[in-house]
């Protein structure tokens, strides 16, 4: 029933899908649907939470297999990306149309978002401490950094949907390229500032 939940959610959107087509595709009845999940908004709450916990396992998963913290969060992102690869509806649910519903359904989103960040944010921090330069960036340092990975991952799926060839390994070392070897000039002491006019 989920599983056609997420279809249905992701092609016609939270507003037009109708329980009675959830119903009938996933070959039970109306009433049983609302039996079990109380209302439609409960049917969209349980394929949120589902798919929420799948995409958090699959990146932290990946992100704890082991190894230097930036092969780590190479790993994690590398998975992130294939999920949102092989799970379009999953993603259409997560990240498009969960924001735009009830407090209930935003909370679940902020819920997954946060364990993510946080999982992102000890992988930068660890970083920065095998660095051995960790006076030069801090807790804080890390968090902003997370903060920036997890938005530009988030953007990057609408690029992803634009340009199919790309795999997700390969968005993965471009963010990596991108945003870890920026940290390390950082870490070198490079910093940039503007031009004065």
């Amino acid at each position: 029933m989920i599983d056609v939940a997420v279809r249905v959610f992701a092609k016609r959107g939270y507003h037009a899908a109708s329980v009675d087509e959830i119903a009938e595709l996933a070959g039970v009845s109306k009433p049983m649907v609302y039996l079990y999940l109380d209302s439609k908004e409960g049917l969209f709450l349980a394929c949120l939470c589902r798919e929420s916990a799948r995409l958090v396992a699959a990146f932290q998963g990946a992100a704890r297999a082991g190894g230097e913290p930036e092969q780590r969060l190479y790993a994690g992102l590398a998975a992130f990306f294939g999920f949102v690869a092989g799970h379009r509806d999953s993603w259409v649910v997560l990240h498009r149309q969960a924001s735009e519903l009830s407090a209930a359904i935003a909370a679940a989103v902020a819920e997954a978002r946060r364990a993510v960040m946080a999982e992102v944010a000890g992988l930068v921090g660890d970083g920065i401490a095998d660095s051995g330069r960790g006076a030069l960036l801090d807790a804080e340092d890390a968090d902003f950094v997370a903060h920036a990975l997890v938005g530009a991952a988030d953007a990057l799926t609408d690029w992803m949907e634009r340009h199919p060839g790309q795999s997700p390994d390969g968005i993965a070392l471009r963010l990596m390229n991108m945003v870890w070897v920026g940290m390390r000039h950082v870490l070198d002491g490079e910093v940039w500032t503007p031009r004065e006019a």
